[in-house]
């Protein structure tokens, strides 16, 4: 009998075959520096997105930056008038002698000067600068009126040699009595209309006289001016005039006394009718009024009394009135004394005001202030230029002080983005966004609230639409559904999630939104209905006798409930009308015939406008993109419950339903909950589904029949065309900003309550 062979293994070659190889040790060594590295580097990139986003965003908060350039010795004379030609390279001085001064700020070529008036026969008592047609009006002592048309030429060779002054004046009709001296004067040229207003001292009493001009123009060019219709205007007024504006479209005329009270003038066909009277000052103990200008856009006043206080009254309509009237609406910090001199942007609504050394920039939209400084010098008069990139004081003593100018964003503000303005021509204060418009005179608006109140409304409609229909379905597939019909259901809905945004949003625009507009009651009743025939048909199944329901396999209880569902919606879209025509009747004022229609009750009801293209659209149609999302993950997370816990639970004598609820959702909440978060934040980011099924309308209401727009189609829709490193550009980054600030929270916070959740309902 032979003996086994016993094979020895020597300890060496045991330990050596359990070993780890060297090769696979450097692999494991080199991806986890590789993934380390990896996520280093998505972690730079994030942060390098957000340094880029905040470094396009800050300059929009940086204040005006005002710098010396040069100071020149002007022209000896009691000057009333200073200005800057467009480039601000040249300075022109008007004094009571009617004499021009150009002075040359660039380079040391002494002043030029020419003679309006002929020397020793009159002198010019009264004085008006139009600093956006660059024009000069001027009245004399003997009641002469002109008009100076200023132009300055580019002259060939270094680009910062000074352009060339031309200047033509124009003998403007007489309107007033011949001999008297001129007060004040002021004319207005739309081009078609002309309005000319002066006031003159007739013995021991003021007339303030108005005149309709016409020009007739030929193949030769323009003719002569001549008066259509006079109006004196001085029975209207109670007490001294001593300003008078007119408007550039020669539609009304303003008209300041000594005593603090306004008279606002309108032209009506060939006449003038007073239309309003007030007192801009009249809470304070110096009513009086020292300073009357226009904004840019002749539609606001920038009006001072002799404390220093700085108000702006602006053109609107009040309720329940037609007519465009003056009201206060604006105020700037009071100066420390009563302002000299005022020089208004032909840009924006920024304007320069100030008296003795101070100096004050002001943005009247926001009433910020951007730049007050001293001089140190007792200031006479103030200009600006026309590219708003230059500055000019005139000093008592002579001195000609230009300033640089570097404000390139003045409409921007932390009150402009997030606080309520009230625009000119409106009639309280909003939050509104219009980027565009469509004439010179548009001021931009960039509020931010409507666009985030949006973002949160169409997120709002999305889940509120999407989140039942996801858990609801996440649950039956994973608890109650057979296994061959959870094969089937999950890949479809994840098909679903690859359906493009813009084919939702194409088929919201033109195939949802045309069909639920008449329909909406039937919306309404079918909403009511669905859940409740499902809550009924699953009470009265749960009491059937048990031998009936094991008529159907386990899972496919959904067969007997499909068709009451369907009944339940077709019930709920045929007798939606039947509803409309007994709930939704109002009265039409135009016939005094009741009518059953949604789309006009909701208007009369609420006080609401009722859009075809609007955020119960945008909820349908962007629950589909949702629903699939929360429906994946979620339905994950409850297939990952470990099925001890199920069988544990209902060994214990509890039922499906029991074991769902209070065994799989808790432990499954954390899953579920990132899926909500998922979704929320798929809602969010959502581009173009907003912006063709809403009618992109940036407005800040919580209507669900109105429109509304995102930040994230505000960003798609506006960005192509903002000028690079404008205002509108940079405003576009802070919407950027606040998107992605906003996602970074909503998952910061998320991620935390997710670790909560699977601390407290982990098992172990």
């Amino acid at each position: 009998m032979t003996e086994p062979t016993v094979l020895e293994t020597s300890p060496a070659r045991t330990v050596r075959r359990y070993e780890t190889s060297p090769r696979t040790l450097w692999w494991d060594r080199f991806m986890n520096r590789f993934i380390t590295l990896g996520g280093i580097a998505v972690i730079t990139a994030v942060l390098g997105i957000f340094v880029f986003i905040l470094w396009q965003v800050l300059p929009l908060f940086r204040s005006a930056r005002v710098e010396r350039l040069n100071v020149r010795q002007a022209p000896v004379g009691l000057h009333r008038v200073l200005g800057l030609d467009e480039h601000g390279r040249v300075a022109f001085l008007l004094d009571a002698r009617g004499r021009l001064h150009f002075v040359d700020l660039v380079t040391e070529q002494p002043a030029q000067t020419y003679a309006l008036l002929t020397e020793g026969e009159t002198s010019i008592t009264s004085w008006r600068y139009h600093p956006g047609s660059q024009e000069l009006i001027f009245g004399t002592a003997d009641g002469q009126v002109g008009r100076v048309e200023l132009r300055f030429l580019s002259s060939e060779g270094p680009a910062n040699r000074p352009a060339l002054p031309r200047w033509t004046v124009q003998s403007l009709p007489e309107v007033g009595r011949r001999g008297q001296p001129v007060l004040a004067v002021d004319y207005g040229d739309s081009g078609t209309d002309k309005l000319l207003a002066v006031l003159q001292q007739v013995e021991d009493r003021q007339e303030l006289r108005g005149a309709l001009l016409t020009q007739t123009r030929g193949l030769l060019g323009a003719g002569q001016v001549r008066v259509a219709a006079t109006f004196d205007l001085s029975h209207q007024i109670t007490g001294r005039v001593h300003r008078i504006l007119v408007d550039r479209s020669a539609e009304s005329l303003v008209a300041a006394t000594e005593s603090g009270v306004i008279y606002y003038f309108v032209r009506e066909g060939s006449s003038l009718r007073l239309r309003q009277v007030f007192r801009p000052f009249e809470d304070r103990p110096q009513a009086e009024i020292v300073l009357i200008e226009y904004l840019l856009g002749d539609a606001t006043l920038v009006l001072s009394n002799p404390e220093g206080w700085i108000r702006l009254f602006s053109l609107y309509r009040p309720e329940g009135s037609a007519e465009r009237r003056f009201g206060w609406i604006r105020s700037m910090p009071p100066l420390e004394r009563a302002p000299r001199f005022y020089a208004a942007s032909q840009r924006n609504k920024a304007f320069v005001v100030g008296g003795a050394d101070q100096v004050r920039l002001c943005y009247g939209t926001t009433e910020a202030v951007r730049w007050e400084g001293r001089l140190g010098e007792d200031l006479q008069l103030g200009a600006m230029n026309q590219k708003y990139d230059r500055l000019a004081f005139l000093s008592a003593d002579g001195r000609l002080h230009l300033m640089r100018l570097e404000d390139p964003h003045p409409e921007a503000s932390w009150r402009a983005f997030f606080g309520r303005i009230w625009y000119e021509g409106a009639d309280r204060p909003r939050y509104e966004w219009q980027s565009t418009g469509g004439s010179d005179a548009f001021e931009p608006k960039l509020s931010m609230v409507p666009l985030i109140v949006g973002t949160l409304k169409g997120t709002f409609y999305a889940l509120l639409f999407a989140v039942p229909v996801a858990l609801l379905g996440a649950v039956y597939v994973s608890q109650f559904a057979p296994p061959g019909f959870r094969n089937v259901a999950k890949p479809v809905m994840e098909v679903m999630a690859s359906l493009p945004s813009v084919v939702l949003g194409f088929l919201g625009a033109l195939w949802l939104a045309p069909r639920i507009e008449t329909r909406i009651p039937s919306l309404l009743l079918t909403f009511l209905l669905v859940p409740l025939a499902a809550l009924t048909t699953g009470w009265i199944w749960s009491r059937l006798p048990v031998r009936w329901r094991t008529w159907l396999p386990f899972g496919w209880e959904f067969v007997a409930l499909v068709p009451v569902l369907v009944l339940a919606a077709w019930a709920g879209w045929v007798f939606g009308p039947v509803l409309e025509r007994w709930v939704f009747v109002v009265r039409d004022s135009a016939t005094g015939l009741e009518v059953a229609d949604f789309r006009l009750w909701w208007p009369w009801f609420t006080g609401a406008d009722f859009q075809q293209r609007n955020s119960v659209v945008v909820g349908f149609m962007m629950g589909f993109a949702v629903i699939p999302i929360i429906f994946t993950l979620a339905e994950d997370a409850m297939s990952n419950v470990p099925g001890t816990l199920r069988s544990a639970s209902l060994a214990l004598g509890a039922s499906r339903w029991q074991t769902a609820l209070y065994v799989v959702i808790p432990t499954a909440a954390a899953g579920i909950f990132s899926a909500l978060m998922v979704g929320l934040g798929r809602a969010v980011g959502e581009t173009m589904i907003v912006v063709m099924a809403t009618g992109n309308t940036p407005i800040l209401s919580f209507n669900p029949f109105s429109g509304m727009r995102t930040l994230s189609a505000n960003l798609a829709v506006e960005l192509p065309e903002a000028p690079h490193h404008s205002t509108l550009y940079r405003a576009l980054f802070l919407g950027a900003l606040l998107l992605f600030v906003f996602t970074f929270l909503i998952n910061t916070v998320a991620e935390v309550l997710r670790q909560r959740l699977r601390d407290r309902f982990k098992t172990v």
